[in-house]
């Protein structure tokens, strides 16, 4: 069983910055990706970025691109997402993914999902 938790989420003004951070429990050698999504209110949820679990190739979605990095501890079970110059727009539910079957780095299918984290953004 995989587990999931987000925590890192809050207020924060635009032009900003927020650290998401995401512990998956999970046995060793189980993992091939994790990644971020985000819901905002009345819209689809979306792809953020994904990262491979064992090279840190990274994947960045349109809605990640330029000021969000993705990075990950294979070793501490850990993914952070970091994110700059945030932007109203940025307001949404983000939600911490792991996968535990091979497949592309630019894949938005994910087994597991956390239970998200709350990142609103004020003008």
């Amino acid at each position: 069983q995989v587990r999931l938790e987000e925590y890192g989420g809050g207020l924060v003004q635009a032009g900003g910055s927020l650290r998401l951070s995401c512990t998956i429990s999970a046995r060793p050698y189980t993992i091939y990706r994790a990644g971020w999504f985000r819901q905002a209110p009345k819209k689809e949820r979306e792809l953020v970025a994904t990262i491979d679990w064992r090279f840190a190739n990274t994947y960045y979605a349109d809605s990640g691109m330029g000021r969000f990095t993705i990075s990950r501890d294979n070793v501490k079970n850990m993914v952070w997402l970091q994110m700059d110059s945030l932007k109203p727009e940025d307001t949404a539910v983000y939600y911490c993914v792991a996968d535990d079957n091979l497949r592309s780095i630019s894949s938005t299918t994910f087994t597991y999902w956390g239970q998200g984290t709350q990142v609103t953004v004020s003008s």
